[in-house]
């Protein structure tokens, strides 16, 4: 046996639970950067979010957790022999996730956002900051990290849509749910004042979003899956977001830009680092209620607050 294959079966075999989304995933980057000394790191992660893990030096294998062959995942799980599995997602399906793998022992929040998913636990941790990365970090830290790391490693992204050639601002207007999205008039409002001074605002979005981001007058359409999104913000010279995956990822990129807030706490969930300024009305009410329309605290913030935002972002 070599060298390097004694070294990787001594390791810790660590298996980290954090099937999606976006933000989620990027808000988890550090956690796992702070596991990963001394140990062989699998990421079991959804498909589609498998991309912002490329290259990622932290983690040994990402492991595609694949809905339609679950029986299939769950025995290649088992065949790895984990010491450790952490949940970091607190659901019934990622927490059967990690018991499928039969750990030695499996780490997760002793909140969950699911309730049921700490039965699979053997270890529950009692998060006490605020902000999701550090909670995350706390989480690491438990299941046996050596030292916290606040690092964000990802890939370099590709171009997959031309962009323009000059300075321009990147806007991403989706959001999971529609109570955390800015009013698409509010972008168009935007855009004339940006190009006003010779800026263009460019919205990205995945293909299938086309039709709504043509309603975004004076704008610049991207369409693009995530590697195209990373390439695209790492090429903005601002950003201007709404709490979703991209803004979180500006954020992990330490872009300059605003951030937009309502319903949502922007202490627990917000932009990460300094780079960006959060904007939030005073009678904005935290709810993380799944609304199907645009809360009115978003629709209270003028195109005007975020433009002179950005002049000094």
């Amino acid at each position: 046996m070599s060298t390097a294959e004694t070294e990787a079966s001594a390791a810790k075999r660590i298996l980290v639970v954090r099937l999606g989304a976006m933000g989620d995933i990027i808000h988890t980057l550090p956690a796992i950067a702070s596991l990963k000394p001394g140990s062989h790191v699998t990421w079991a992660v959804e498909p589609r979010w498998a991309p912002l893990l490329a290259g990622n030096p932290y983690v040994d294998r990402v492991m595609p957790i694949d809905r339609s062959e679950l029986v299939r995942s769950y025995r290649e799980l088992r065949r790895e022999r984990f010491d450790v599995a952490v949940d970091f997602q607190g659901l019934i399906k990622s927490a059967l996730v990690a018991f499928a793998a039969e750990p030695d022992r499996t780490f997760g929040f002793d909140r969950t956002r699911e309730t049921p998913a700490g039965v699979f636990y053997s270890d529950r941790v009692e998060a006490c900051e605020t902000h999701v990365v550090d909670r995350n970090l706390e989480l690491a830290q438990a299941a046996g990290a050596p030292s916290l790391l606040h690092v964000f490693p990802l890939p370099p992204g590709e171009p997959e849509q031309p962009l323009p050639e000059t300075d321009f601002v990147l806007a991403c207007p989706l959001a999971g749910w529609a109570s955390k999205q800015w009013p698409l008039e509010h972008y168009t409002r935007l855009a004339g004042r940006l190009r006003d001074r010779g800026v263009t605002l460019v919205v990205n979005g995945p293909p299938s979003s086309v039709d709504t981001l043509s309603q975004i007058g004076g704008a610049y359409p991207h369409l693009s899956g995530i590697p195209g999104l990373i390439y695209a913000t790492r090429r903005a010279a601002a950003v201007v977001g709404v709490d979703s995956g991209p803004l979180h990822l500006a954020a992990a990129l330490d872009k300059p830009g605003v951030a937009i807030f309502g319903p949502t706490d922007p202490a627990r969930n917000g932009p990460y680092g300094n780079s960006l300024k959060v904007l939030r009305t005073a009678a904005a009410q935290t709810s993380y209620k799944r609304r199907g329309e645009i809360d009115t605290s978003m629709r209270e913030i003028t195109p005007d607050e975020v433009y002179d935002a950005l002049l000094v972002s």
